[in-house]
C-alpha cells in the first residue's frame, strides 16, 4: 500500500516536470551550441557521421534531439500540453514563425522541432483529435516547441481555445491526441 502511494506520488511529479520544462521550451533565441548544427558545413555532416538513419530535417539536421516521428497523412500520435502564446504567459517569447504574440481565444499550435520542420508548417492548418473525447480541431501552426532545449520531440502545445474545442480540461496538463497537416 505505501509503495502504491509512493509510485503515485513520484509519477505526479513527473507529469509536473514534464509539462514546467516544455513551457521552458518554448523560448525561442538560438542555443549557442545547438546539438542539431545550424545545417552548414562540418556541423550538419559531424550530425549525419553520428547519428546514421535518423529523419533529416531543414537545413540538414540528422540528431535524434531534432527528429520527431514521421507525420503520417493518417494522422500521428503526439502528446498535447496546453501553452500561453499571449504576452506575459509561460509560452516564452513572441511566436517563431511571425515574431508576434497570438490570443489564447485563437486555436493555436506550436510543434516540436522535428515537425515544425524548420517553419515549413507556419501559418498552416493541422488537425488534431482527442484520443479521450474523439473531437477533433483545426488549428493554425504558430510556433515551435524546442527540442534541442528541453521540449520532447512528440508534442503539440496548444492555446486554450484548442483544449476548449476538444472538450479538455487545461488543468490535467497534457493529453494523448492524433494530428495530422490539415
Amino acid at each position: 500500500m505505501a509503495n502504491a502511494k509512493l509510485a503515485a506520488v513520484v509519477m505526479a511529479m513527473l507529469v509536473l516536470l514534464q509539462v514546467s520544462s516544455c513551457a521552458a521550451a518554448r523560448h525561442h533565441a538560438k542555443p549557442e551550441d545547438p546539438p542539431c548544427g545550424d545545417g552548414d558545413g562540418e556541423d550538419a555532416a559531424a550530425a549525419a557521421q553520428q547519428v546514421p538513419g535518423t529523419m533529416r530535417h531543414t537545413k540538414g539536421h540528422r540528431h535524434p534531439s531534432c527528429s520527431s516521428p514521421a507525420v503520417s497523412r493518417h494522422g500521428t500520435r503526439a502528446v498535447m500540453t496546453v501553452n500561453g502564446f499571449q504576452k506575459g504567459e509561460d509560452g516564452g517569447g513572441p511566436a517563431a514563425c511571425d515574431g508576434h504574440y497570438h490570443s489564447d481565444r485563437d486555436k493555436l499550435a506550436a510543434l516540436s522541432t522535428g515537425w515544425y520542420a524548420g517553419g515549413r508548417r507556419c501559418h498552416k492548418a493541422i488537425r488534431i483529435t482527442s484520443v479521450r473525447t474523439g473531437r477533433t480541431v483545426e488549428a493554425q501552426v504558430v510556433d515551435e516547441c524546442d527540442s534541442r532545449r528541453g521540449c520532447k520531440n512528440n508534442i503539440v502545445d496548444t492555446s486554450a481555445a484548442v483544449w476548449k474545442a476538444l472538450g479538455l480540461d487545461t488543468d490535467v496538463g497534457e493529453v494523448p491526441v492524433v494530428w495530422s497537416d490539415a
